[in-house]
């Protein structure tokens, strides 16, 4: 039977779209829990799909800013995606991604992206993956820092009521020194990253939050759970980091400190860190980090032209691409890319690549040479990777801090 997709009204229909991808989580949304719910997500923006009126997917979107290479840009962070194991391979992923890609046009988002839960799903759609990230597990025997400091600032361990103001705002100064770091509303930190309900605590501890000033003015902030064990006498717990941010490198270095040297833990683990993270120095002994590097964010172009001319390009050479695009057809053709941004042209290529390639290049995380010695390029003009590397090229490697 054919599948029809439409977006939710009412919050009956969001819960029965959120149990699509619930169903992989042993459980969804009930009615007592969705109106906070709803302040992290958009009923609007959430899409069900139906065979026969019963609902057998959904997925929904965020409305971000994204910070991008030099700038910020309006984006659709996808999420909630899921089609029930009853209906798989019939065709309701894809036209729901249809539905969704046509709803970001009409918003004027030039980009989509998201956290894919299988890497092999999303190209087919356009999205490519932008960013890496490091998950670490540091025995604390190791936590030895390669120089010599005395720490200095004040930690404060803050109720959630109190933690909102500090956090949000070193937050909010550093999000746009990062490549594929997001806007968070209040609604967002007070219902999601900051709060700790029963059924974001699982068989973890509480939820810690702690903020680092200096010089009487917030700096730094950590979130942090502990999970003690004891065996024998001896503590095996651990410290489990979501999230820790500082403004300055001297802040980034002494919340690292506060963490590493939490009392009566025998390791400290982070599931979430960019690959070029200032722990590879700091510490005396980086390799004892063990890190595990995985792909995080893909990225979708939905208007190649205003994408591209939303981030910033290095002073390079301008280079002419060739971009193919199935699924979204308007962004097919030539773009000239320069300094001044990008536009479109009847130029000959230099470049060819698809639109999956173009989102791997987007945030600066990878370089087009690599992408063309996987063969995800074709250069058509000597020289032109070597252009197109310097204009893409990124201060730092992108990084989002948390998936959503």
């Amino acid at each position: 039977m054919a599948i029809e997709v439409s977006f939710c009204q009412t919050k009956e229909e969001f819960i029965d779209a959120f149990g699509a991808i619930g169903h992989y989580f042993g459980g969804g949304v009930s009615i007592e829990e969705v109106d906070q719910v709803l302040q992290v997500f958009e009923c609007d923006r959430t899409q069900m799909a139906r065979e026969a009126g019963a609902v057998v997917g959904g997925c929904g979107a965020h409305s971000y800013e994204l910070t991008v290479p030099g700038g910020r840009v309006a984006a659709a962070g996808i999420t909630i995606v899921g089609v029930r194991p009853t209906h798989r391979r019939r065709g309701v992923l894809r036209a729901m991604m249809r539905a969704q890609i046509d709803d970001v046009h009409a918003r004027k988002e030039p980009v989509a992206y998201l956290w894919a839960s299988e890497e092999t799903i999303y190209g087919r759609f356009g999205y490519g993956m932008a960013a890496l990230n490091a998950a670490i597990e540091l025995p604390k025997s190791d936590c030895v820092f390669a120089r010599p400091f005395t720490p200095r600032g004040e930690l404060r361990l803050h109720p959630l009521e109190e933690a909102y103001a500090p956090i949000a705002e070193v937050y909010d100064r550093l999000r746009g020194d990062y490549p594929g770091m997001f806007s968070r509303k209040e609604g967002w930190w007070k219902n999601r990253r900051l709060a700790d309900t029963p059924s974001r605590r699982g068989s973890s501890g509480e939820l810690n939050r702690v903020v680092l000033y200096l010089d009487g003015r917030p700096e730094a902030y950590c979130l942090y759970r502990l999970n003690q064990a004891i065996d024998g006498g001896i503590t095996t717990g651990v410290v489990n980091v979501l999230e820790a941010l500082g403004t300055t490198p001297e802040a980034t270095r002494e919340i690292w400190h506060f963490l590493l040297q939490i009392d009566w833990i025998a390791k400290v683990r982070a599931g979430n860190l960019s690959v070029d993270h200032p722990l590879l120095f700091l510490l005396a002994h980086p390799r004892r980090l063990r890190p595990v590097i995985s792909d995080s964010l893909w990225v979708r172009l939905v208007d190649v032209e205003a994408a591209l001319n939303a981030r910033r390009f290095a002073d390079a050479p301008a280079v002419v691409l060739e971009v193919e695009d199935p699924f979204c057809p308007w962004n097919a053709g030539r773009y000239r890319v320069s300094l001044e941004g990008a536009v479109r042209t009847d130029a000959a290529a230099e470049l060819r690549l698809d639109v999956e390639a173009l989102g791997s290049l987007y945030l600066g995380g990878f370089t087009a040479s690599q992408l063309a010695r996987a063969s995800r390029i074709e250069e058509r003009s000597a020289g032109a990777l070597g252009r197109a590397d310097l204009l893409f090229r990124g201060e730092r490697a992108p990084w989002c801090p948390e998936i959503f």
